[in-house]
C-alpha cells in the first residue's frame, strides 16, 4: 500500500450519523416541568396566595374549560390579526431594506425618519390609530405591521450591506447583470440575516398583538388577558398567557423548519462539533 493511499485511509472522516432531535427537545422540556412542580407544591403548601398565583392544576382546569368553549374563537381572531400583519409588516420591511440596502442615496432620504419612527412604543400607537382607523380590524392589524416592519427592515440592510464584496467582484468579472447578480449573489448572500428579521418581527407580532386587541377587542388572546385582570382571575390571565407562548413556539418553529430547508446548503457550526 502506497504512503498516500495509506494516509488517505486514516484521514478519512468516518461519516456522519443524524443524531435523533427527540433527546435535545425532551431536555428542553425539563425545566418547563420543574417550575410547573414547584409551583405546584409552593401553592398548595400555602406559601403564595392562590388568589394571587393559581395552581398550575387549576390553570390546567381553566384551559380545559376554556377550550369546551370561546378559546378557538379566541386564537383565531388573534391568529388571523398576526397574521395579517406580519405579512403586510415584513412585505413592506423588506422591500425597504432591499432599496436603503442597495442605494445610499435611499438610506440618506429614510434612515433618519425610520429610526425616530422605530423608537416609538407600542402602546403609543394605540390612540392615533384609534383616532385615523377607529376601532375596526384595520386599526389592530396596522399595529401589528408596525411591529414586524422594523426587525425585518434592520436584519434586511445589515445583510445587505455585510455581503462580502469579493463576491459581487467575482460576479461582475463574470458578466453578471444586476438582475442576476440580485438572484445568484446578492439574495443568498442576505437570505439568513432576513430569516432573522423574519423571526424577530414574529415574535414582536405576538407582543404587539396583545396591545393591538385593547383597542376595543371583543375577541382575541389579549381581550382574554384584560377580561381577566378586569374580572379578578389569575387563572385567566395565566392561560391566555399559556395560550400565547404555544401558538408563538409552535410559530416560530415553522419559521425556523422553514430556514433550515432553505439553508440547508450551509456548512455552518452548530454547537455539535468537538476538537481532537
Amino acid at each position: 500500500m502506497s504512503l498516500s493511499t495509506h494516509t488517505r485511509s486514516v484521514s478519512a472522516p468516518a461519516p456522519a450519523t443524524a443524531a435523533s432531535p427527540w433527546p435535545r427537545r425532551l431536555k428542553g422540556l425539563a425545566l418547563p416541568l420543574a417550575i410547573i412542580l414547584l409551583l405546584e407544591a409552593v401553592v398548595r403548601l400555602g406559601w403564595i396566595a392562590s388568589y394571587q398565583m393559581p395552581a398550575p392544576s387549576e390553570v390546567a382546569q381553566t384551559l380545559v374549560q376554556l377550550a369546551d368553549g370561546a378559546l378557538w374563537k379566541h386564537i383565531g381572531a388573534s391568529l388571523s390579526r398576526v397574521l395579517a400583519g406580519f405579512a403586510i409588516g415584513a412585505a413592506l420591511g423588506l422591500l425597504f431594506a432591499a432599496w436603503v440596502g442597495l442605494s445610499r442615496e435611499a438610506e440618506a432620504w429614510l434612515e433618519p425618519t425610520f429610526a425616530s419612527l422605530r423608537a416609538i412604543p407600542s402602546l403609543a400607537w394605540v390612540p392615533l390609530l384609534l383616532l385615523w382607523l377607529g376601532i375596526g380590524e384595520t386599526s389592530k392589524v396596522t399595529l401589528i405591521a408596525i411591529g414586524a416592519f422594523f426587525p425585518v427592515y434592520l436584519n434586511g440592510v445589515a445583510a445587505i450591506r455585510n455581503i462580502d464584496r469579493k463576491l459581487v467582484e467575482v460576479g461582475r468579472m463574470y458578466g453578471f447583470g444586476p438582475l442576476r447578480l440580485a438572484r445568484r449573489i446578492l439574495l443568498p448572500a442576505a437570505i439568513p440575516g432576513v430569516f432573522t428579521g423574519l423571526r424577530s418581527a414574529l415574535s414582536l407580532s405576538w407582543m404587539f398583538l396583545v396591545a393591538a386587541e385593547l383597542i376595543a377587542a371583543t375577541r382575541g388572546l389579549g381581550y382574554l388577558l384584560s377580561d381577566g385582570r378586569e374580572t379578578s382571575r389569575p387563572d385567566l390571565v395565566l392561560a391566555a398567557i399559556i395560550v400565547l407562548a404555544l401558538l408563538g413556539k409552535l410559530s416560530d418553529g415553522l419559521l425556523a423548519g422553514l430556514e433550515q430547508r432553505w439553508l440547508n446548503w450551509r456548512d455552518t457550526f452548530d454547537g455539535t462539533d468537538r476538537g481532537a
